[in-house]
């Protein structure tokens, strides 16, 4: 299969999955416009007022943009060794449920007017199309990463958190618990310590002795070191991922596993060995 493969797919996959060419960019910026007038589009059609205006258009639109990602979605297939890779990637989910719905509009729709609800219900699906935006942010790759390689700090870090919140709401349900008080239960206080602890402060439950007062202070300025904490962790990882990745990289998207993040001289897929 690898040996037929055609150059014009070659050619096809270079402007779809690359943004090395004029063609690629071109490709990718059209694509990008798209996604967010979509966004906006779904926005707009909740709009009860500008919807029974502007309806029709929203749709026509829609159907527009819906027919080039479709077209986008099997360009994508084609151009690709392995198909069922790309559809099941997360990408590829993303691109399906960003056509889908308006399919299944039809297809419900056509059936009887008691789907109606349930339509408009799956359209909501669109928005997934945010998702799709992500392909244009070289930066968060290197966040995810950050995240990864942070993952078992951060870990041990919300364990303590959770501790320190099941502590601190005992506490202060022997400290304010009682006849009228807000306190009525140990989760509900817990519920409270980790509303205070995250700074957001709904105020829907406050202490009223001086003893729980004077806690209350305690675990507000204990919050600003859990919001600085994880921030640093995640910090130091992106550091170190930026200094690790400095040399140059290209937008190769290797047409066998789909991998991207090579380097701007490789010849070879450093993932699976298949020539670029």
């Amino acid at each position: 299969m690898k040996e037929n493969f055609a150059p014009w797919r070659n050619r096809l996959h270079e402007i779809i999955f690359e943004a090395d060419t004029k063609l690629g960019k071109l490709f990718d910026v059209t694509l990008l416009i798209l996604i967010i007038i979509s966004i906006i589009l779904v926005m707009l059609e909740s709009i009860a007022s500008l919807n029974d205006i502007y309806g029709t258009w929203f749709n026509m639109a829609e159907w527009v943009i819906t027919i080039y990602f479709t077209i986008e979605y099997i360009l994508r297939l084609i151009c690709v060794y392995k198909p069922s890779k790309y559809v099941f990637s997360f990408f590829g989910i993303i691109d399906l449920l960003s056509i889908l719905p308006s399919y299944l509009e039809i297809i419900f729709g056509l059936a009887g007017s008691q789907y109606f609800a349930s339509v408009r219900a799956m359209r909501l699906i669109r928005v997934f199309r945010i998702f799709k935006l992500a392909k244009f942010l070289d930066e968060s790759k290197s966040l995810v990463a950050a995240l990864k390689a942070s993952q078992a700090k951060i870990t041990v870090f919300l364990t303590f958190i959770l501790m320190m919140a099941i502590v601190i709401g005992s506490i202060m349900y022997f400290v304010e618990g009682g006849q009228g008080s807000a306190f009525t239960s140990i989760p509900r206080s817990i519920y409270w310590a980790i509303v205070t602890l995250t700074t957001v402060g709904y105020g829907d439950i406050a202490p009223t002795t001086a003893i729980g007062q004077f806690l209350a202070a305690v675990v507000m300025v204990m919050g600003y070191g859990v919001l600085a904490v994880p921030t640093g962790i995640v910090s130091a990882e992106l550091v170190a991922s930026d200094s690790n990745n400095a040399h140059n990289q290209s937008t190769q998207a290797c047409k066998s596993c789909l991998s991207e993040g090579h380097d701007a001289d490789a010849q070879f897929c450093k993932y699976c060995g298949e020539e670029l």
